[in-house]
Parts: C-alpha cells; structure tokens; sequence
C-alpha cells in the first residue's frame, strides 16, 4: 500500500487530514502524518526527514501556512529545501493565509461543525467571496479552538466547494501526485 507522507508545521493540520482524506482516498493509502514544532522546526528538519525515508513507494506532500511570508518565496524555499533532499517530486502546499482560511472557504462546513448555525448563509456575501485573504474564524466562530476545531470541521469540509484557492489547489495537487505515482 503506497503511503502519502504529509509534513505539517502543526497538530490541526493533521487533525484536519484525518477527517478530510478518508473521504478523498478511502482505504486506498496508508496515511503518515509528521508533525513538527511550527515552521522553523519544519524547514530545519525536513531535508534530513526526507532523505531518511525508506518506502520507495512513499508520496511526500508538505504542508505550511503562509502567514505573512511571500507565498511564492515561501513555496520556493520548502521546494529547494525538497529537492536538496532528493525529493523533486515531493509537492509543496501553501495555506493562505492559515489553515483557517480553509474553513472560511466553507461556511457550512463549519455551521455544521461548531456553529453558530446562521454562519452557512454567510458564504455568499461579498466578504467571504475570498477567503484566503481573510483571518477571523475566530471572531465568527467564537467556540473555534485550532485543535478541537480542526478536528471536528475536517470531515464538513467540501472537496467540491470550498472557496478557498489555496484548499483547491492542495486537493488538486494531491490527486495528481497519486494520479502520476500510479503510473510510476
């Protein structure tokens, strides 16, 4: 069984993933997640992580949030920092602005999860047409906690429609990372 290998700066990253990629890949891929200590510890130990895997038929995807970095300098250091690794083909994802932009790219996802139950209808408005500009889970959803939160939202979250750029664009990646490892 081919393992998807996914290095994350952060534990709801991961709780996100486990509710999200069941659903993707159902019983298809054995799922490992590496979770580092925030982005420094990521990038400082990523290479030595990468070179270390044993599993030839092991897919690496790494994931981090923008934040307030560059996204396209940001992208090219993790890629850099893949290839030094003898990993090329490891895909490099970029959250914008954080994971929680994610969320905000599915209102329902989130109404289901936490609530407040209104949130949903929200979605539409001209605020959220962009969610990967925004910051404010928190300020919407006071009960969000990053962990719980990721936790309990990750299997809401829509594959089909979410409207955040940067979660379709992950999705999509991972589905032709698996789509070009089966042909390997």
């Amino acid at each position: 069984m081919t393992q998807l290998v996914f290095f994350l700066e952060e534990p709801s990253a991961r709780e996100m993933l486990k509710g999200l990629l069941p659903r993707l890949f159902p019983n298809t891929y054995e799922m490992v997640y590496l979770v580092f200590e925030g982005k420094q510890d990521l990038e400082k130990r990523l290479p030595r992580k990468l070179r270390a895997w044993q599993r030839a038929d092991a897919r690496f995807i790494v994931l981090q949030d923008k934040d307030s970095a560059d996204c396209v300098e940001l992208k090219q250091r993790l890629a850099q920092l893949c290839t030094q690794a003898g990993r090329e083909d490891a895909l490099v994802r970029i959250a914008c602005h954080e994971l929680e932009s994610w969320y905000l790219g599915d209102l329902t996802a989130v109404a289901t999860a936490i609530g407040p139950a209104g949130l949903a209808r929200q979605q539409g408005s001209r605020k959220f047409r962009d969610p990967d500009r925004l910051q404010e889970l928190k300020r919407i959803a006071p009960e969000y906690q990053k962990v719980s939160g990721s936790r309990t939202i990750g299997p809401y979250l829509s594959i089909e429609n979410n409207r955040s750029i940067s979660f379709n664009v992950f999705i999509s990646g991972i589905q032709r990372l698996i789509a070009e490892g089966a042909t390997i």
